[in-house]
């Protein structure tokens, strides 16, 4: 077998990649391992220079190396880089080259061990490093290992920044210099926690106030055990320090927080996801004549009825536990009080996976709502006595004005049959006086609209919306959505809000056209009135003298229902009515 033969099929047979170039870095033969390597063929290898594999940030430095080799300055080096494969991947290789002399020509013969798998597992463990430094920087962890028989103490730098001390400046040769940076009113307790551990082994922890230099006091939390050697004496003491600071002051406050609960005259509860109490105040206990120790870790429905627990309660609990804050209105009867309204507010509590309990706060609004019971009945009393004024003043126009003016307007039609009469001017006075009649009769619309009743609630309304705006020369962009009879209480209630909203937009807004929608949707009639003009102050128009905002506010609430007035300078105005279906006139304001 020929010489370059036998080179070839030894080389074939190495694991490691084997190429062997001219001085100007061409390959010239190229082994099945470093074919392998790379990913390409002997035959592409063979066509590429040797620097192709190189990531360009190390291209440069490579065929530098490669001159010098060429030039003689050195005639072999080592180095770990990175290669290109086929693929597009990096590779890590060891790379030892050599210049070989004695031929007609020199060669250069390159060697690459693939350390691919040995890159990534020292990258795995430096990343591994990194994240365990950062950790314990981010959760202020300090790290230590004392050996019991020098004294040494091997410390992290976090251990330093704990006792706010600079970095370098621990002492880790006497167990004297960490006992002065503990504060010393704490100092004894640590010692003997210290002798402890060492004459027991066991896992020993504390928590002590450290002093810093500056004066200012941090506390600290210490975990460490003491290991023995094979005769049984202490060797190692390894352990940990913990800043917690911050859960020490958490922990002032929320003592000062139960303080201010106590304090309340509402009633402050506490319950986690298995609907047992977990907090709950003075209060709490004196309705219920019991104690804390009866309370706390119980369920919320041993304290009250199982059904009303089901029906009500546990719902909104389960609503609050998905992160909403729940308020509704209940009665509770009291052996002592009797009956009595409550406001029940819940608000979630986000623990470590979520939220994990709910803050309950009951109030008695009974004297409350009995005021707002007193105001509403006088207001109901008032808007009554507007209606019945109104309904008077509108038959009045309507029945006699009207009458006498429609029959002037038919006595000045018959003087065209008499041509000694001024018939032009007989005309005029006939179109004035029919417009008067027009106007007179709008008027009485306006404060009795007999066409609700004739026509109904929603006809009447529409009519209504085209008289006003052919009177006035605006666009009334009417639109109804839903097919049912309003009652006459909730028809008149959205027909008063909507006449109160088209005149303040006529007067105010400075466009001239309106949109109105009546709708049904989730069990409720909606009344939508939009216009897209130079808007409002909300709060500064409700707390002017202006009675339009309050009225619109009450003729809703009389009817169960709620009321959103959106409205910017600038940004046009919305009024946006809801009343449930069905709803009566109520004296009971809804919690919403």
């Amino acid at each position: 077998m020929p010489d370059t033969e036998l080179f070839r099929d030894v080389f074939d047979a190495s694991p490691i990649g084997i190429a062997v170039e001219n001085l100007e870095g061409q390959p010239l033969f190229v082994n099945r391992a470093f074919c392998a390597f790379l990913g390409f063929t002997d035959e592409e290898l063979r066509s590429k220079h040797c620097v192709d594999f190189s990531p360009p940030e190390d291209a440069a430095k490579d065929w530098a190396l490669f001159q010098q080799l060429r030039a003689g300055s050195i005639d072999h080096y080592q180095m770990e880089k990175r290669y290109f494969r086929r693929d597009g991947s990096l590779v890590w290789g060891r790379l030892n080259i050599s210049l070989l002399r004695g031929h007609p020509s020199p060669l250069v013969i390159a060697m690459v061990e693939d350390i691919t798998d040995k890159k990534m597992a020292e990258e795995a463990v430096r990343s591994s490093e990194e994240r365990m430094r950062l950790a314990q920087h981010v959760a202020r962890i300090g790290t230590f290992d004392r050996n019991l028989r020098t004294g040494q103490i091997t410390y992290s730098a976090e251990l330093e920044a704990l006792y706010g001390l600079k970095p370098g400046s621990f002492k880790g040769t006497t167990i004297e210099f960490f006992t002065n940076l503990v504060h010393p009113d704490d100092r004894a307790k640590v010692a003997n926690a210290i002798d402890q551990a060492l004459r027991t082994g066991e896992p020993t922890q504390q928590e002590w106030r450290a002093l810093w230099p500056d004066g200012s006091v941090h506390w600290i939390a210490g975990r460490w055990q003491t290991f023995m050697d094979e005769s049984g004496e202490p060797s190692r003491m390894v352990g940990v320090n913990i800043d917690i600071t911050d859960r020490k002051s958490a922990e002032v406050r929320l003592r000062e927080y139960e303080r201010v609960i106590e304090g309340l005259e509402e009633v402050i509860l506490v319950v986690d996801r298995d609907y047992r109490f977990l907090i709950a105040n003075r209060q709490y206990l004196k309705a219920h004549h019991t104690v804390q120790d009866r309370v706390l870790g119980h369920f919320v429905y041993e304290f009250m009825d199982p059904t009303t627990f089901e029906a009500v309660v546990k719902p909104k609990l389960d609503e609050c536990f998905e992160g909403k804050v729940v308020r509704y209105e209940k009665k509770h009867l009291y052996p002592e009080l009797g009956e009595r309204d409550l406001l029940a507010s819940y608000f979630p509590i986000d623990g470590t996976s979520g939220v994990d309990r709910v803050a309950c706060i009951l109030q008695d609004i009974t004297d409350r709502k009995r005021a707002e019971q007193a105001v509403a009945g006088m207001s109901r009393k008032l808007i009554e006595a507007q209606e019945q004024e109104r309904a008077r003043i509108g038959r009045e126009l309507h029945d006699d004005i009207n009458q006498r003016l429609a029959m002037l307007a038919v006595q000045l039609g018959q003087l065209d049959q008499n041509p000694s009469e001024l018939p032009a001017k007989v005309k005029e006075l006939r179109q004035q006086i029919s417009e008067i009649s027009d106007d007179v009769q709008a008027l009485s619309h306006e404060l009795h609209s007999s066409k609700l009743q004739y026509l109904g609630a929603v006809a009447g309304i529409k009519s209504w919306c085209k008289e006003f705006a052919r009177r006035h020369k605006i666009e009334i962009d009417f639109r109804n959505e839903s097919s049912l009879v309003l009652s006459s209480e909730m028809g008149l209630s959205l027909f008063r809000v909507l006449q109160e909203a088209i005149h303040n937009t006529t007067k105010h807004s400075g466009v001239k056209r309106v949109e109105v929608r009546i709708l049904e949707d989730s069990g409720q009639i909606h009344l939508i009135v939009h216009d897209a003009g130079c808007g409002f102050d909300v709060s500064s128009a409700m707390q002017g003298s202006g009675l339009g905002l309050i009225s619109m506010s009450e003729r809703v609430r009389l009817v169960n229902g709620s009321i959103t007035i959106d409205s910017k300078p600038g940004a046009g105005t919305s009024i946006h009515v809801r009343v449930p279906l069905g709803s009566e006139p109520s004296e009971q304001r809804l919690v919403v």
